[in-house]
């Protein structure tokens, strides 16, 4: 008898393939209903049973129930776009979620999406059930395949996929090349945004993009979407985001990002994604230089709005925020708070179906997401779909998507100024003094404080996502950065009783992109989270020791680039989260070649005042990625603010980070270096 696992991942391979198609190699099959066959294949259903029946391992038989309404999700064509910044897209995705959810147990699920499969827009059927299959209390279980191994044109150079084919087409197994995948194919050093090519068009950073919101969907049913503190992590996630991105822009030399904050003006960057989208072999389009942004008028997805509109719904945001409230949809005055200001403020930006007044403060962040992605045929009149900032997957490809991004941030950043600094007693943790700080490689003799990046060379096999293509593997080398391990020691004096506290550990860049020092208030909203997690300080000296692997903001390279094949998946391991995170090669900035000084910075904050009075632990389940990912089903593991305690202006006398740290003895500095070495190193 098969797994509830076995029996969902089988309907989540191959997507573009019909459900009767053999999966896993050929090794498994789902045995249809006649009447569950399209208008195309019902008419030889006893033929196509005949041949593809005899091979197969396993059977999954399909239980035989009421076939499901589902013409509400036909709306969107099957071989089509969608789109979660489409507000008629993301509604049936919800409701499609929804009917997943009624479903009495796994074999009606089964039934009910194996009919469904055949007949609905791939991409929609594969959100809609994996988010299903998580809120499911009989489905925790299943590992949700990465998308990288469905769709990987969104990921992948398309000139790879002949190559790939060929090779495991005419080739037998044992002898199959590895093809390899091109770093930079998007644009030529001669466009300067090019340099942060390895980091907008990262595999693994684009994963992690889908898996958030996979995880903390916008639309659907109200236990599925309100999830504790969900509007905070959105802002979080993107803000730290941000961060990286403008970090990474120091690296190579090139200013901070300049937020989308006039729509009236061209828009310099051009973009040339070079991607494909698999369901109608159709090119993401291109936008060119001083492109002019427009009214969206795209009739048939119901995408319809000016300019003007954007900037009405930012100025009453900006006014709610300047007010300290929001307006209900009764009129009735809801109060930003310093505790859940940036909660509500992120749903109602997103938005989600949380937003407290969708039909006042509309969709600001999905439609700037929406005018880029349309810009090029804002009409329809050529018949284009929408660019690569229209998917969760392949927007952060995009240089535009940092510039919308930054301009959101900035909306939040208007609310975090209108609250008070940290007091000191909110600061302080007496009694704790951290004496040293330091960080060093994983390697002898490795000297102190001085943390290396490199390219690597991994592989992927994308034979999974490569519809009615080569049976066994087909592996794809790409090459991202990476760093060396290391390991973060602390020593910490403790002058009273036994306790606990939360470790806190954050890297910034020292200067700009041209060598000048930065302020405190420039340098705090660049501050990169690295690691948090809680400690038991005894009397007097305590030795912390913690390796980058652990970090509570990373996924290993395993977890990012997981196999979707049934025979590779974990058994017993609890999968529903874990892989929402960032990936963890790029868990530090880039640096450069002669040593980019980064200043570390390490916190231990009162653990009574950080505890949502819930245990866990960080090393079981999938709460290792906690920072930007929660824990599943339960409070988000620390009271504090998100970014805590840099989300916060300091007092003006506070001029740089040695000024912000100096009067806390439970906050220590080191300078550190991040050097770059232009090599290449395989995975082994």
């Amino acid at each position: 008898m098969s797994s509830n696992s076995q029996k969902l991942l089988a309907l989540l391979q191959r997507p573009l393939e019909p459900t009767f198609y053999p999966k896993d190699d050929g090794k498994t099959l789902i045995d249809l209903p006649d009447n569950y066959l399209t208008e195309r294949y019902r008419p030889i259903g006893a033929n196509l049973q005949t041949r593809f029946s005899n091979d197969a391992d396993t059977r999954i038989p399909v239980r035989r129930v009421a076939t499901p309404d589902i013409a509400f999700a036909e709306a969107i064509p099957r071989r089509g776009g969608f789109s979660l910044f489409v507000d008629k897209h993301r509604k049936i995705a919800g409701d499609l979620i929804a009917l997943f959810l009624r479903q009495p147990d796994v074999d009606t699920l089964m039934a009910v999406g194996s009919y469904a499969r055949d007949r609905l827009n791939p991409m929609l059927f594969q959100y809609a059930l994996s988010v299903a299959i998580q809120n499911r209390p009989d489905t925790k279980d299943v590992n949700i395949p990465s998308l990288l191994q469905l769709f990987p044109d969104s990921f992948v150079d398309p000139t790879t996929f002949p190559r790939a084919r060929e090779e495991g087409s005419v080739v037998q197994q044992s002898d199959r090349m590895v093809v390899n995948i091109e770093m930079n194919f998007t644009a030529s050093d001669r466009e300067e945004e090019q340099r942060l090519a390895f980091f907008r068009e990262d595999i693994g950073v684009n994963l992690h993009h889908w898996h958030w919101h996979l995880v903390y969907p916008g639309d659907g049913p109200d236990s599925v979407v309100r999830k504790d503190r969900r509007g905070e992590l959105f802002y979080y996630m993107h803000q730290q985001l941000i961060a990286r991105y403008n970090v990474e822009r120091f690296c190579a030399r090139l200013s901070r990002v300049r937020p989308l904050s006039n729509l009236r003006v061209a828009i310099p960057e051009g973009y040339f994604p070079k991607i494909i989208r698999s369901v109608n072999n159709r090119a993401f389009p291109p936008r060119p230089q001083n492109q002019i942004l427009g009214s969206v008028n795209r009739v048939d997805d119901d995408v319809i709005f000016t300019v003007t509109d954007l900037e009405n719904w930012e100025k009453r945001i900006s006014d709610s925020i300047d007010a300290g409230f929001v307006m209900g949809t009764n009129g009735q005055r809801v109060p930003l708070t310093e505790e859940n200001g940036t909660d509500i403020l992120g749903n109602l930006m997103e938005p989600s179906s949380l937003s407290i007044n969708r039909q006042y403060y509309g969709s600001y962040h999905g439609n700037l997401h929406n005018i880029i992605a349309y810009s090029h045929d804002p009409e329809g009149r050529f018949l284009e779909g929408y660019g690569v900032v229209g998917e969760f997957q392949t927007a952060m490809r995009d240089p535009t998507f940092y510039r919308l991004h930054a301009q959101v941030d900035n909306m939040f950043h208007r609310h975090k100024n209108t609250l008070q600094p940290y007091p000191a007693n909110q600061l302080n943790y007496n009694g704790i003094q951290i004496q040293s700080l330091g960080v060093q490689l994983n390697r002898a003799n490795a000297p102190a404080n001085i943390l290396l990046t490199y390219w690597q060379r991994s592989q992927i096999d994308l034979a999974t996502g490569m519809d009615f293509g080569p049976q066994g593997n087909v592996f794809a080398a790409f090459t991202h950065l990476q760093h060396a391990p290391f390991t973060f020691r602390l020593t910490v004096n403790n002058s009273g009783a036994r306790r606990r506290g939360t470790c806190r550990i954050f890297i910034g860049p020292k200067t700009d992109e041209r060598n000048i020092a930065l302020t405190y208030q420039e340098q705090r909203i660049l501050m990169i989270e690295l690691d948090k997690f809680n400690v038991t300080l005894n009397p007097g000296s305590n030795s912390i020791v913690r390796r980058s692997e652990q970090s509570s903001v990373t996924i290993p390279y395993e977890r990012t680039f997981r196999s979707a094949a049934p025979s590779n998946q974990p058994g017993t391991e609890v999968y529903r989260f874990c892989n929402c995170g960032w990936p963890s090669h790029l868990l530090i900035p880039k640096g450069s070649p002669e040593g980019m000084p980064f200043d570390l910075f390490a916190m231990i904050s009162d653990y009574t005042a950080d505890t949502v009075n819930q245990e866990f632990d960080e090393n079981v389940d999938c709460n290792d990625s906690h920072s930007f990912c929660g824990l599943r089903d339960r409070l988000y593991p620390d009271r504090r603010a998100m970014g805590y305690p840099f989300d916060r202006r300091a007092p003006n006398a506070i001029r740089t980070l040695q000024d912000f740290a100096r009067p806390n003895s439970n906050m220590a500095l080191t300078n550190v270096q991040i050097r770059f070495t232009n090599s290449v190193i395989a995975r082994t």
